[in-house]
């Protein structure tokens, strides 16, 4: 009885998580997971190794990635926007349709790294090719936008 209680429940996430972010949800969720893993790491490092932590840079993290989500909000919406726009024009605009989901694997990509940095900076033995291999997806990402914004800062 347990188990279909599970089971229903488990359906009912998923097809509400479907629903609201497509078929794609896992992504959004690995997102979240990866953000709130981030700043544990993040605040883990400041405690027991760096000695040095701050409810306000803590809360500062916080708001930072709350504005994560809302910038892969705006990002998605304007691809929506100009996708019905370019219908109503006759113009085949479903292209920008991409600039919700480079958005959201820039992001991605960002908290792995700084996730790696946390690790690595804790004294964890982590493989150089994780760090190499996102640093090569990152510039791939920035060639296919023709962007750079990978210099900025990647500890969240």
């Amino acid at each position: 009885m347990k188990v279909e209680k599970a089971n229903v429940l488990g359906g009912v996430v998923v097809a509400f998580l479907t629903a609201v972010f497509g078929q794609y949800w896992f992504l959004f969720v690995g997102f979240l997971v990866l953000s709130v893993g981030d700043y544990v790491t993040g605040w883990i490092k400041a405690k027991y190794w760096k000695h040095n932590e701050s409810s306000a840079i803590g809360a500062k993290g916080i708001v930072k990635k709350v504005f994560y989500w809302l910038v892969i909000v705006i990002a998605f919406f304007i691809s929506y926007c100009f996708i019905q726009m370019g219908d109503l024009l006759g113009i085949n605009l479903s292209f920008v349709q991409l600039f919700g989901w480079f958005t959201l694997a820039s992001y991605i990509i960002n908290e792995i790294r700084s996730i790696i940095e946390n690790l690595i900076e804790m004294g964890c033995n982590v493989p150089k090719f994780l760090s190499t291999g996102l640093d090569i997806t990152q510039k791939l990402l920035d060639a296919k936008t023709n962007t750079n914004e990978s210099d900025g800062e990647t500890n969240g």
